[in-house]
């Protein structure tokens, strides 16, 4: 089993004719994605070819979804028009929407947050690699050759530590690696992961990365002791960051004690979660679950 994401799935591509948008349709494909078409207002009716197929360019989601029944949407659109596209496809009902675009200003996101309530589509994102069910698809830039199939379920806010945990457990294999975002407003969060890794029979332990800012992973702390039944170890990012400093991502604040990799630790560990202080770390504390299971 997988979350969210199968070889069943149909994807789509919105901006499947922009650089970054081909580009990463063509490694998709590579993985056996089920691409079956893309999504731009001024190409509609012609068509693209990306390694070796050629792919419909459809005016607006909801004429691909009906032409090719897709159920999922890779947004890889500039981040003035990610609105407008995330909007478009809320309002064609599309059940997953992967926004990939980084640089996304928070009152468009918070705007599209707010829309989303009530609504029939999942989002993942925005600034993040996406969601990938190793040897079955890839919607996102995740490299597919990094690990196959396995027992383990990833939820990360950050990208490059998805794919060193993927490389660090590459012999024992993922059901579901899924990279929700480091942005402050995103559309899934570590709960709804936890959430659905917990329901999937195939996925046996969890790795779940944050990193600091916020109190994303305080909350999950709080869900894990109350709901999660499967192990699971942690991984928080900035353990040397200095206080009061905003890192990298436009998520990672930290104000006094609260957001800091150790409170978050703190916050882990008090609900049985065991928190590694490196990646490899974190790999070797789930390296030693999956043995014993």
């Amino acid at each position: 089993m997988t979350i969210y994401l199968n070889k069943d799935s149909k994807i789509i591509v919105q901006g499947i004719t922009g650089g970054m948008g081909s580009k990463h349709t063509n490694l998709m494909l590579q993985a056996d994605s089920n691409i079956v078409g893309g999504v731009n207002a001024r190409k509609a009716g012609t068509t693209v070819e990306l390694n070796g197929k050629e792919l419909p360019v459809f005016g607006t989601v909801k004429e691909a979804m009906e032409a090719t029944g897709a159920d999922v949407s890779v947004a890889f659109v500039p981040p003035a028009f990610t609105k407008d596209a995330c909007i478009e496809a809320i309002d064609a009902e599309i059940p997953l929407l992967v926004v990939i675009t980084e640089g996304v200003p928070v009152q468009d996101s918070a705007e599209v947050f707010a829309y989303l309530q009530g609504k029939k589509t999942r989002m993942i994102g925005p600034n993040c690699p996406g969601i990938i069910s190793p040897e079955e698809s890839l919607a996102g830039i995740t490299p597919h050759t990094i690990a196959g199939k396995g027992p383990v379920g990833l939820v990360s806010k950050s990208g490059t530590l998805t794919y060193q945990m993927m490389y660090e457990l590459r012999d024992f294999g993922f059901s579901t690696a899924i990279g929700i975002g480091g942005d402050p407003i995103i559309g899934t969060t570590h709960i709804d992961a936890l959430e659905a890794f917990e329901n999937d029979p195939e996925t046996k332990a969890i790795v779940m990365i944050g990193e600091i800012g916020g109190d994303a992973e305080e909350r999950a702390a709080a869900y894990i002791k109350d709901n999660v039944t499967k192990p699971v170890v942690g991984y928080v990012a900035g353990f040397t960051a200095p206080e009061g400093k905003t890192m990298g991502h436009a998520g990672a604040i930290v104000s006094g004690s609260s957001g800091t990799a150790q409170a978050k630790k703190e916050a882990l560990e008090a609900v049985g979660v065991k928190v590694g202080k490196t990646p490899s770390e974190t790999a070797a504390l789930m390296r030693e679950i999956l043995q014993s299971l």
